[in-house]
């Protein structure tokens, strides 16, 4: 009896935590249009500004190298194989699709849940254990719109930018691969590089990321939320952040690749 109580226990946390989640998103998503420009309110835009530079610009330089040194590593590994069978050509189309379609996402999913998702935490968890969200309720102020809003609306503009960037980026170390081996032009590797890239691969990455930026924002804002205790609570609950965002964008990931497969080759 105590497995299968450990068990039911550990699943009837996963299940909560889930519903949490879900009825944040939805809190989230309702508050969002009030953090727009023109039809939200000035101080909320302002404060979303700031977040992109914090989450998108000030990542990009982690995420371009990243993606770089990755391309460089598919591109070798990918070689090392074709080149056996006269097909080098073809490292071309795996590095275009691999990123498009999977890495460049993930990549970046993985370098702003680690920056932003645990900074996210720490700075609620902070305003939680400092009774500052407290103070935001007694001025009839809602926390989610004046916390979640700003930094939801700030990651689903920024983080497709970021896949982008990463697509970019990994191509380049693809073509700087492709031009130590067999002095390849740029010019014809854009081309070969048009010709492998399909439109639905380019618009299942979009997908990708903006369910990443969901996921990594309001995991990092619930787990801010939760805080309890004092100040060592707000670095169990960054930790936590990275954690759960990491495990449920994998988890995102493989039910996006599944789909795709099954539509794919029904």
């Amino acid at each position: 009896m105590n497995v299968l109580e450990a068990v039911g226990g550990g699943v009837n946390r996963g299940l909560a935590y889930i519903g949490g989640l879900t009825i944040q998103l939805w809190s989230g998503f309702r508050a969002s249009p009030r953090v727009l420009p023109f039809i939200g309110k000035r101080g909320r835009w302002r404060t979303a500004l700031n977040q992109m530079a914090v989450v998108g610009v000030d990542a990009l330089p982690m995420v371009g190298i990243m993606s770089v040194c990755t391309g460089f590593i598919l591109a070798m590994q990918a070689g090392a194989e074709l080149r056996r069978f006269g097909a080098l050509q073809y490292v071309m189309d795996t590095v275009a699709i691999g990123f498009t379609r999977e890495l460049g996402p993930l990549l970046t999913a993985f370098v702003v849940s680690g920056r932003s998702g645990s900074a996210f935490s720490a700075e609620i968890g902070t305003m939680v254990v400092t009774s500052e969200i407290d103070a935001l309720r007694t001025m009839a102020l809602d926390p989610i719109e004046f916390v979640l809003a700003p930094r939801y609306v700030a990651a689903m503009i920024v983080i497709p930018c970021l896949s982008i960037m990463s697509n970019v980026f990994g191509m380049v170390a693809g073509w700087a691969f492709m031009y130590m081996e067999t002095n390849l032009r740029f010019s014809l590797y854009l081309q070969y590089i048009a010709d492998s890239i399909y439109l639905r691969d380019v618009l299942i990455g979009f997908l990708k990321s903006l369910v990443f930026a969901a996921i990594i924002v309001n995991v990092g804002c619930m787990e801010g939320f939760r805080v309890h205790g004092g100040p060592d609570a707000v670095g169990r609950s960054a930790t936590s952040a990275v954690v759960w965002s990491t495990f449920l964008v994998i988890l995102a990931d493989v039910f996006f690749t599944a789909i795709y497969y099954l539509l794919h080759f029904e």
